[in-house]
């Protein structure tokens, strides 16, 4: 059983926006917080967002005032919309469910690839 799709990424040129979705399994939407994580080959996942199940929101600071993590409680989505993108935010990207008292991963999805370019 699939508990956590991605959908979404793809190629942009600098300055462009994509949304990511994340559909998740209606157990892991309602019982753990939500994050959006990216990963480039040779470097550690980095947390991008992430969203607690009351809604509370934090950022990385790299994507602080560009990224915005939000859900859609009727769709049990989660949804990352990245605008002014840039080269460096290329990468693998993850939605994954946290463990809300420590932030520790318990689910990842697939991963959805995004490329910006110059």
């Amino acid at each position: 059983q699939v508990q956590l799709a991605e959908s979404g990424g793809g190629s942009v040129q600098a300055g462009g926006s994509l949304r990511l979705s994340c559909a998740a399994s209606e157990y892991i939407y309602n019982n753990y917080c939500l994050a959006w994580f990216r990963q480039v080959p040779g470097k550690e996942r980095e947390r991008v967002a992430a969203i607690r199940i009351g809604g509370a929101k934090s950022y990385g600071d790299s994507v602080k005032g560009r990224f915005t993590i939000s859900k859609d409680n009727a769709k049990s989505t989660l949804y990352l919309q990245m605008n002014s993108l840039k080269p460096e935010d290329t990468a693998m990207y993850y939605c994954a469910a946290l463990r809300c008292y420590n932030y520790s991963p318990s689910a990842w999805g697939q991963g959805t690839q995004v490329t910006v370019s110059s």
